[in-house]
């Protein structure tokens, strides 16, 4: 839940965080130790964000990265997720991904289905799009969602037509997976519909 708290956005070119990180240009995002690099670096840039604890939207630009393999997926995309996920984690943190290219798409879908995990993802069309394994009832629900922008159980129940339990229990997941944010009234947004606020 958001509690009313401002949400920061926290755009991160992902080859100027590998050059920041580690000694050479990372157009090409390849090996596990690339990723723990780029990783590392982005994790610090949360840590730096300045002012009162806030909600941060790390939005992750792969405008400029040319190649990107499984490795360096599963450290750079799959352990941030993963890392932000728990009780446990450093930061309220959550992430978007921005300017993904098929061959992109593909490595980060591989490992968001290894892992179990869901990504919001803005296409270069902006459109926006829910990357991981769901169910026809999940996409449903995300669609209607993405639609509308901010939505509450029973609009979303009308809008799919779905039985509002069904609902209930996929909002619930997508809280969960953190692709999606409850406001103080109860309403739901994707974490898409802070970018424009």
């Amino acid at each position: 839940m958001l509690h009313g708290r401002k949400v920061a956005p926290l755009p991160i070119d992902l080859s100027h965080v590998g050059r920041r990180s580690v000694t050479s240009l990372f157009s090409n995002l390849v090996t596990r130790p690339t990723g723990r690099a780029i990783r590392t670096g982005v994790e610090s840039q949360i840590a730096e964000m300045e002012g009162a604890p806030q909600v941060t939207l790390s939005i992750l630009d792969f405008g400029q990265v040319r190649v990107l393999d499984y490795s360096c997926a599963d450290e750079i995309v799959a352990k941030l997720l993963l890392r932000y996920l728990g009780e446990e984690r450093p930061a309220e943190a959550f992430f978007i991904v921005r300017n993904l290219h098929e061959h992109h798409a593909e490595a980060i879908e591989a490992v968001l289905e290894r892992h179990e995990l869901l990504l919001v993802a803005i296409t270069d069309a902006g459109h926006t799009e829910l990357l991981g394994v769901t169910d026809p009832d999940q996409r449903t629900v995300w669609d209607a969602l993405v639609r509308r922008g901010r939505a509450s159980r029973a609009e979303l129940a009308d809008d799919t037509g779905l039985a509002r339990e069904t609902v209930t229990a996929t909002l619930a997941h997508f809280y969960l997976k953190r692709v999606a944010a409850v406001h103080v009234d109860g309403t739901v947004s994707p974490l898409s519909a802070f970018l424009q606020e």
